[in-house]
């Protein structure tokens, strides 16, 4: 049984969160602050996060910097802001997926479910290893290495890596990539993906500003380079 953790500081959330994710076969715990949360989710190994972005004591970002240190199970946030920037900063940090407050509790289930697949999609592909020049992605344990250094990604950037680096040179628009991680249902959209992007460079490229493995092709999306 999947056991998922529910970071939030309102008792109402966390019961109908419980609830309906109980309903749905899932084991549950829960932490309303957020040093509760980076405590809880080192002992209790949740296999993902709901993380509210609005906490006491340290509030979403923190938590997911903090998590992120050592974990990279996957993390959906949860936010009452609506701006753009809230959810791409929360992204760039490791997030996998949001959601903007009020949802509907069935949403939740399934974009827990879908984030799950997400995660066990990679470890079920059939391709059990991919090289491209110094890169190697090791497809049934999620992990990447650049020559003989192992390098942490989450297990939505593992994805976009992988398809990108399957078919290095072709050239994949943002709705395709975007698609390649499950993510077109509810809210999931395009500058998503460039969050995603930035941060695989951030932790493949010598220089991120000046990319060598993953290319931006302006107007169209991104490619991994061929040469």
């Amino acid at each position: 049984m999947k056991t998922i953790l529910i970071v939030d500081d309102e008792p109402k959330m966390i019961k109908i969160a419980r609830d309906y994710l109980a309903q749905a076969g899932y084991n549950v715990v829960a932490a309303t602050d957020g040093a509760a949360a980076v405590s809880a989710s080192r002992t209790a190994k949740p296999d993902l996060i709901v993380l509210d972005l609005g906490l006491p004591k340290l509030d979403g970002l923190d938590v997911t910097r903090a998590i992120r240190k050592d974990s990279n199970v996957p993390i959906i946030m949860l936010t009452a802001r609506g701006e753009e920037s809230d959810k791409l900063v929360g992204l760039e940090l490791g997030a996998d997926d949001y959601m903007t407050k009020p949802f509907s509790p069935k949403e939740l289930v399934a974009r827990v479910r879908v984030v799950l697949r997400r995660a066990e999609g990679v470890a079920a592909s059939a391709v059990e290893m991919i090289r491209v020049g110094d890169l190697t992605l090791d497809v049934p344990r999620m992990r990447v290495s650049l020559g003989d250094q192992s390098v942490e990604v989450t297990p939505t950037e593992f994805q976009l890596l992988a398809a990108l680096a399957k078919q290095p040179g072709r050239i994949f628009t943002r709705a395709q990539l975007l698609d390649a991680v499950h993510g077109v249902a509810f809210e999931s959209y395009e500058r998503a993906i460039d969050a995603h992007i930035k941060n695989l460079r951030r932790k493949l490229e010598p220089n991120p500003r000046e990319p060598k493995y993953i290319l931006t092709v302006y107007g169209v999306g991104y490619k991994f380079s061929d040469s």
